[in-house]
Parts: structure tokens; C-alpha cells; sequence
């Protein structure tokens, strides 16, 4: 039988009073990490099922878990024998968000693949929702606004969308609170780009 546990690895070396978004911010400073980090805060996985899922050597993949572990940003929740192995599965326990000024710190090869796998997922989640008929139902939000905005205007509706994100995040808080009875899953994406062109 799977047994469950609940742990939080604490690294002695870390600074006193690092601060989540700072734990964060290096989780997704290599990008493997922030590959797991981001699968890890959708569903629990071992590194054996990691690895087979990226493509990427078990040993390296553990190596990463623990590092994240390390920097508190998941946890292990069980336990199972396998294959004559203990398998560790884990979720995250930090959501893989940054604001404006820690996005920007990153590496730009790592946000152009952070951002090209974010929305790869999105597209699979949408077309797996059309096949399903689920874009059918009348409670769907669906808008597409192209804008012409000054460098302030952009950076202001940026701001308005961080805090719409802050707030998405309250009212799924509230509803986790209210139980799971009529609980059903669902996604928001939001975008907000320079198109293509500017420069010409």
C-alpha cells in the first residue's frame, strides 16, 4: 500500500529571511527546473515519471527535485514500492509565477522557453477541451483584442493584469475552502504581447 507523508526540506545554507518569490526566481533560473516545477504544480509525479515525461536522465531529474525541495518549493506527499525501488512523488507547494521585475532577471533564452512551453500547453488544454465539446458550453470567455498602446499604456494594462491574477487566485482559494462537492477543473490563460512587426 502507498504510504503518504508530507515533508518540507529546508537547505541550511540558504540565506535568513529569503523570501518565497526569491526561492522562485532560482527554481527557474536552469531551465529543467522550471520545467518540473511547472508539471509538478499541475499534478504529483515521481522523477521516474518526470524523466520519461521532459525526456531528460533520471539521475539529473532527481538531482533537480531535490533542488527544489531544497528551495521549499515542493513537497513530498507519498511513498510506493516499485520495481523493488521506494518511488518519492512530489507536488509543488510554490506557484511558478514571478512578477515583472524577477521575470526580467531571467535569463531571456529561459523566458522565450518558459513562455513558447506555457503556451504549447495551453493550445493541448484548449484542443483537448474543443474534442470534448467543453468550448461549447455558454459559460465560456473567449475574447481576442488586438491594441495599439504607447510603451506606458502596456506597461499599465500589465499591471492590471497581475492583479487580475492575484485576485483569480483569492476566489480559487475561496472556493477551495467551501469543499470539493461540485468542484470541476478549469483554466485561464492570460497573454499580453508586442506583435510581430514593430520594428519594421
Amino acid at each position: 500500500m502507498p504510504s503518504t507523508a508530507s515533508t518540507s526540506s529546508s537547505n541550511g545554507t540558504r540565506p535568513a529571511g529569503e523570501t518565497s518569490e526569491a526561492r522562485i526566481a532560482k527554481a527557474l533560473a536552469h531551465p529543467l527546473r522550471a520545467r518540473i516545477l511547472q508539471r509538478l504544480g499541475e499534478r504529483v509525479a515521481s522523477p521516474g515519471d518526470l524523466a520519461v515525461e521532459l525526456g531528460a536522465p533520471l539521475g539529473v531529474v532527481s538531482y533537480h527535485v531535490r533542488m527544489l525541495r531544497d528551495y521549499d518549493c515542493v513537497e513530498l506527499v507519498r511513498t510506493e514500492p516499485r520495481r523493488g525501488a521506494l518511488q518519492h512523488f512530489y507536488k509543488a507547494t510554490a506557484r511558478p509565477t514571478l512578477d515583472e521585475g524577477q521575470w526580467r532577471t531571467l535569463p531571456s533564452g529561459l523566458r522565450g522557453e518558459l513562455a513558447g512551453e506555457t503556451i504549447q500547453e495551453l493550445v493541448t488544454d484548449l484542443a483537448a477541451a474543443a474534442d470534448e465539446g467543453a468550448l461549447e458550453d455558454p459559460e465560456v470567455v473567449l475574447a481576442r483584442t488586438p491594441l495599439e498602446l504607447d510603451e506606458k499604456a502596456f506597461k499599465k494594462l500589465n499591471k492590471l493584469l497581475a492583479k487580475t491574477q492575484e485576485q483569480v487566485h483569492a476566489i480559487a482559494a475561496e472556493s477551495a475552502a467551501r469543499g470539493t462537492d461540485g468542484v470541476f477543473a478549469t483554466e485561464l490563460g492570460l497573454l499580453h504581447f508586442k506583435r510581430a512587426g514593430n520594428d519594421s
